[in-house]
């Protein structure tokens, strides 16, 4: 299994299905089925007792936004409609994005606290100390400058 490790942590972080088949699954340059969600890019830190989970997420808004703790793991999804605008050319993604990310041990959803500015979303969970509550949803507020959601 690969182990995920951050500069400043010696917990490891699981892959998620995307990081052990790669995106282009099974072998066909950005292929996915029609009805499967885009994967969210993210990034996992821990430092000062915390976990910080912070996943790019452009052009949305804190209620696009949805997390998800049970147990270990924690999951983003967001959902971005395509508008009705005629465009000559678009790179954009539309429609159904989700990530789950796997923590080393079970984090506590009341705990959790999650910020989006400028298209970062910023998950922060203590590492845990208690009893975890199961199948939590944490809300998602609007931040503050970029420059505020960066782990110090």
């Amino acid at each position: 299994m690969a182990e995920h490790r951050t500069a400043h942590s010696r917990h490891w972080f699981a892959p998620d299905f995307d990081d052990w088949f790669g995106r282009g699954f099974p072998g066909l340059p950005g292929w996915r089925p029609g009805s499967a969600p885009h994967s969210i890019p993210v990034e996992v830190t821990q430092r000062d007792g915390m976990y910080v989970l912070r996943a790019e997420l452009p052009g949305m808004g804190p209620e696009d936004i949805h997390v998800g703790v049970e147990d270990n793991l924690i999951t983003v999804s967001a959902e971005h409609d395509e508008t009705d605008q005629d465009k000559g050319h678009s790179e954009f993604r539309y429609g159904s994005f989700r990530r789950t990310v796997r923590l080393p041990e079970a984090v506590p959803a009341d705990r959790i606290d999650a910020t989006y500015t400028d298209g970062l979303l910023t998950v922060r969970i203590p590492v845990p100390g208690g009893e975890p509550k199961a199948g939590q949803t944490v809300p998602v507020r609007r931040g503050g400058t970029r420059n505020e959601q960066r782990p110090a």
